[in-house]
């Protein structure tokens, strides 16, 4: 079990912060300064720090030389967020902004102790180059799980483009890791050494987005009492990232593509330019070419962005990989409950195959940390996932035929059949003494890909009363 220590003034925060660790199976110790923290405890022994910035007495980036090489996660307000990327320039692993969800503290914490895991296990296997060689479970220079050709396809580019400094956007469904893709080109460029700057355009409100980005100068707007910089100026020298970027307003917009062009930025309420070296990558699950051509969008800051673009399947069509990033959620999951016993039994295993992840990989993960913390058994059974295969359907193409079509088609004369051939004349043959739910059922699909295929084949369905499903 990993032992995480708090070091945070405010005793609401602390306490909250370690009872959802707690929760979450982790072992959790607690302080209000780098002082006490110093007194009570031996820094370097713990698997992660997590401190506030600002503190009594000291800062929390003192903790980063007293860690010894424990990573420090800092937590900080927006206000002070370029002083969180200064923390992380001095040696802090990342930083969180306040206040925190509570989903994005898990995450973060679970990839800062897996990543630590990772190293830890690479030092002490310590291969020789000869000997090094790709990890099954992931692309070891992407970090990311994937063997189904559409991955293997976006890999190749993600290495090809990295080394460069051009734009690049990534397009996909929402949930499907655009993050953990802008974070494998970072990793891989020359910038990988200066920070990554992720911003959320969707989360900062519309009338603060400039000042968040660009920054403002004393008196620029009510409230502005100092001036500050902002976050394209905190990612000088390295990359940002802007996720859901077709939720930028327009204004804001115009002032990125100046960033664009000329590598300049101005300050809100300023009159000086200055030069920023950044490298823009941006994400979004939205069409932006026709939100250019409704007017949503501009459509010079568009042409800027696709230089390079790449594309993220959804979990649907990643085939098998989906069986694989579910084992590894539930591996992530054991360990936090400290029970390493936990698998899937084989009905769970051809639930996560065939359904569709709407939500895609973030769907999954919830999924599996729910029916892992509410099984009763070493084996986690399919109802547990809470997915309604009914309705999705198990098998959109019978490149995979599930067991109950095989069953069907043992007790029927299939000789040089194909499965498509046999699904007609299943059909045909059953329809009239059958209804849908029956026949949807002796097939191992849904009623929904049953009424799919009747389409697709050209067989409609009996107008009578004894087909009706």
């Amino acid at each position: 079990m990993s032992h995480i220590l708090i070091v945070e003034d405010e005793t609401i925060i602390r306490s909250a912060l370690r009872r959802l660790l707690e929760r979450n199976q982790y072992e959790v110790s607690e302080a209000g300064s780098v002082q006490e923290a110093q007194e009570r405890f031996s820094i370097p022994g713990f698997d992660l720090i997590v401190s506030d910035l600002r503190l009594p007495g000291a800062p929390g980036t003192e903790l980063i030389k007293l860690a010894e090489g424990t990573p420090v996660l800092i937590m900080t307000s927006y206000a002070s967020l370029r002083s969180a990327v200064d923390s992380m320039k001095m040696g802090a692993v990342d930083y969180i902004a306040k206040p925190f969800d509570h989903d994005e503290m898990l995450q973060t914490v679970a990839r800062i102790l897996h990543d630590r895991q990772e190293r830890a296990s690479a030092t002490a296997a310590a291969p020789s180059p000869a000997t090094t060689s790709t990890p099954a479970s992931a692309q070891g220079d992407i970090g990311i799980i994937g063997h189904c050709p559409p991955m293997q396809d976006l890999f190749g580019k993600i290495r090809k483009v990295a080394p460069t400094d051009s734009n690049v956007l990534i397009q996909g469904e929402s949930g499907t890791g655009k993050e953990l893709v802008a974070r494998a080109l970072h990793n891989l460029s020359h910038r990988a050494k200066a920070p990554m700057i992720s911003v959320n355009c969707a989360a900062i409100p519309e009338t603060l987005i400039e000042s968040e980005l660009f920054g403002h100068e004393k008196g620029a707007f009510t409230g502005a009492s100092a001036g500050r910089a902002g976050l394209v100026e905190a990612a000088d020298g390295g990359t940002l990232f802007l996720d859901e970027i077709g939720e930028l307003p327009l204004e804001a917009q115009a002032r990125l593509l100046r960033v664009l062009q000329e590598g300049e930025i101005r300050r809100v309420g300023s009159v000086q330019s200055q030069k920023v070296d950044v490298r823009l990558i941006a994400a979004t699950h939205r069409d932006l070419k026709t939100l250019a051509k409704t007017g949503q969008f501009r459509e010079d800051l568009y042409y800027r962005l696709h230089v390079i673009a790449l594309k993220l399947p959804p979990l649907r069509e990643r085939g098998n990989d989906v069986l694989e990033i579910a084992r590894a959620f539930l591996a992530r999951q054991c360990q936090r409950m400290g029970n390493d016993s936990m698998h899937f039994s084989r009905d769970a295993e051809q639930a996560i195959r065939h359904y569709s992840w709407p939500g895609n990989v973030r769907e999954l993960e919830n999924a599996i940390e729910r029916a892992a913390i509410l099984s009763e058994s070493a084996e986690i059974d399919a109802t547990l996932l809470g997915i309604d295969i009914e309705l999705d359907g198990l098998d959109d193409e019978f490149d995979e035929p599930s067991t109950s079509l095989l069953s069907a088609a043992s007790n029927e004369p299939t000789e040089d059949l194909s499965l498509e051939d046999y699904f007609q004349h299943f059909v045909l043959e059953h329809q009239d003494h059958m209804t849908e739910t029956e026949l949807a059922r002796k097939l191992g699909i849904s009623r929904k890909c049953l009424w799919e295929r009747r389409q697709r084949l050209g067989i409609p369905r009996r107008k009578s009363s004894t087909t009706a499903g």
